[in-house]
């Protein structure tokens, strides 16, 4: 059967149907460098006074989140601002580790904002919508003169001035760091500037609820359906507009990087209710992972991509090799990243890097329990600059993998191993940042827009705080300066509809009485997607796929066990909606990855690679956004 043969009957067997293509209408014309002010200019403006009758809710308070709710707050709009954590500090965006891009040539290594936008786009894979990376390039460096005058503590050198490292698939240095804590740092920054507006009363603070449903009336988006996490109680929540800042959907996996509490109901809720998904296939795949240990394992811990800046990455030449790697001289070691892109070396994009990591442990010479894992060795780097100043970068990660592993990376190297970590795929968004449903905007990575087919090392701190703290403030103005918008009751039928949708769903999940619990379903689920979603898919391999999703989630609506009640704190019910969505999702990634036929990014389909078995895109087919649409 032949790829174009295979996409005839996927649209026989009635997996989707293609629409008419759809375009941006917000993107200015004109010199790419010119775009983002033309359009700020050309947007409509809404005067102080009016902003103080204007409404926002703010689903998420991560970087983007929190950024976005905190400038809004600033400007005088009305924001409501919800979390499911018990605090902001806790979104998901503190656990990143490496740093944050910006092209301010500190170094003096000819980076330029055209340059931070040709790595973008390059280490996309060529398939990031072009206009919204220059804007994110350009207003990178105002994102370190804001963060700084935070109080955001930066690594510095010794004259004073801001440090810089390098990362993964560039050749200058661009990315600023707080050591391994830099999305701590930053989220604190942000979280500073949050409550300062919380105490100005601009912004009401919601932790603990989570977003179950959008409110679409008159077909704009005016509010949420949240539940109270602690009382159980259902919550509607009206206003102007609605940005979801909910970060992305690698929990599908189960078993990835994100916290436990990553999931993708805000965005699929939206979705569901007819925005575009676009492009759900486009995961990122970490190669700088501790490997799994075991089946009892609920998450995978990141060990930051700044590591192989100074670490050397290799397996030894003779499969099954047990020795301990100390013992193994350099002549019977494959550095095999150096040998292969030798341009790059050990710094080459993540989808190179995982994907060549996955080649030598599936050829046998992988190490560590099951052979799954191959080196991260700092001998040399130590060797050369000394163990303190090793330990000055990198201290605070090498105690973490000390921690875990019960091993010394200052003694014997890291094992290291991919993973999910990131998707690229989201709610389709315009230029100025709103879905395909009027008054629902979309920041950070639950849009799709920035990053292509793979995002950029240190690129993800960048988007969220470019998005929050100077894009969304300066485009959802445009959409709300014809406001205020006609008051919704709370007895709308829209508002009606949505409760009700909401409450049928959780009567039903707590009425099944099944005998699986929610997480053997998800591990489950995670199992079909990382087996045949994951790394590397085939033809074959996603007709399963979408055979045993949809088996599964028949499953699980019939035999799923959750205990408790929904009027009382109940993780248990909601991990369960979680799930669902999860399951979902699912089926639309192996067909959006059925329906790509080539190899992309962190995409790989077996069937479009080179001779030299690296991908193998198709720009004449498909260098465009594959946004989707739900159909029931």
């Amino acid at each position: 059967m032949t790829i174009e043969e295979s996409m005839t009957d996927a649209l026989i067997d009635g997996l989707y149907r293609e629409g008419e293509p759809i375009a941006d209408t917000k993107a200015p014309g004109g010199p790419i460098a010119e775009r983002w002010s033309k359009r700020r200019f050309d947007a409509k403006l809404v005067n102080p006074a009016n902003r103080r009758k204007l409404s926002v809710i703010m689903v998420g308070s991560g970087l983007a989140g929190a950024a976005a709710a905190a400038t809004l707050g600033e400007a005088g709009y009305q924001v409501s601002c919800f979390a499911y954590q018990d605090s902001p500090r806790r979104a998901h965006s503190i656990a990143a580790q490496g740093g944050i891009n910006a092209a301010k040539n500190y170094k003096n290594d000819n980076d330029s904002v055209y340059r931070l936008f040709y790595d973008t786009v390059k280490g996309g894979d060529y398939r990031s919508r072009e206009s919204n990376v220059y804007r994110l390039a350009e207003v990178s460096a105002s994102i370190i003169d804001q963060c700084v005058a935070q109080g955001v503590p930066f690594a510095r050198e010794y004259g004073g001035l801001l440090d810089n490292r390098s990362f993964g698939g560039v050749q200058v240095s661009r990315t600023f760091y707080a050591r391994g804590q830099t999305g701590q740092q930053l989220l604190i920054g942000a979280y500073q500037a949050l409550e300062r507006q919380v105490a100005a009363k601009t912004v009401s603070m919601f932790s603990r609820h989570e977003m179950l449903e959008l409110i679409v009336a008159d077909g704009r988006a005016r509010g949420i359906v949240a539940r109270d996490l602690v009382t159980g109680e259902i919550e509607t929540h009206l206003a102007d507009v609605v940005v979801l800042a909910t970060g992305g959907y690698g929990n599908v996996f189960y078993l990835s990087t994100n916290a436990m509490g990553s999931n993708v109901t805000a965005t699929w809720r939206a979705h569901r209710k007819g925005a575009y998904f676009a492009n759900p296939c486009y995961t990122q795949i970490h190669p700088t992972c501790i490997p799994v240990s075991g089946e009892y394992q609920s998450k995978l811990t990141l060990m930051s991509e700044s590591l192989r800046n100074d670490g050397r990455i290799w397996v030894p030449k003779e499969k099954g090799d047990s020795r301990n790697p100390r013992d193994i001289p350099e002549d019977e070691r494959d550095y095999y990243l150096e040998r292969r892109y030798p341009a790059f070396g050990n710094l080459v994009p993540r989808d190179i890097a995982s994907r060549a990591a996955k080649q030598v442990c599936d050829a046998g010479y992988g190490v560590g329990p099951g052979g799954f894992g191959v080196y991260l060795d700092f001998a040399d780097a130590i060797a050369r600059m000394g163990r303190p100043a090793v330990a000055a970068k990198y201290g605070n990660l090498f105690d973490m993998y000390q921690r875990i592993t019960g091993e010394d990376p200052y003694e014997v190297p890291m094992r290291i191993y991919p993973a999910v970590h990131y998707t690229m795929g989201g709610l389709w968004v315009d230029y100025d940042l709103q879905s395909s449903i009027p008054g629902l905007f979309v920041t950070g990575e639950a849009n799709f827009s920035d990053h292509g087919a793979n995002r950029l090392g240190a690129s993800a701190l960048m988007q969220g705080l470019a998005d929050g703290y100077f894009v969304l403030p300066n485009t959802v103005n445009d959409y709300l300066a014809a406001g205020p918008f006609e008051k919704v009751a709370a007895d709308h039928p829209a508002v009606v509809a949505a409760v009700s949708d909401v409450q049928e769903r959780l009567d039903t999940l707590l009425s099944t009485s099944g005998t699986r619990s929610v997480d053997s379903f998800h591990k489950e689920l995670g199992q079909i997607m990382w087996e045949y979603v994951g790394m590397e898919r085939t033809e074959e391999g996603l007709r399963t796929a979408i055979e045993k999703i949809r088996a599964l989630r028949e499953q699980f609506w019939r035999d799923v066990r959750v205990p408790g009640m929904g009027a009382e704190l109940n993780q248990s019910l909601e991990r369960a909606g979680r799930v669902a969505d999860f399951i979902e999702l699912g089926e639309l990634m192996a067909v959006d990855a059925l329906h790509r036929r080539e190899s992309c990014g962190g995409h790989f389909r077996a069937e479009s690679q080179t001779e030299e078995g690296e991908a193998l895109r198709r720009d004449d087919e498909f260098a465009y956004v594959a946004a989707w649409e739900w159909g029931g």
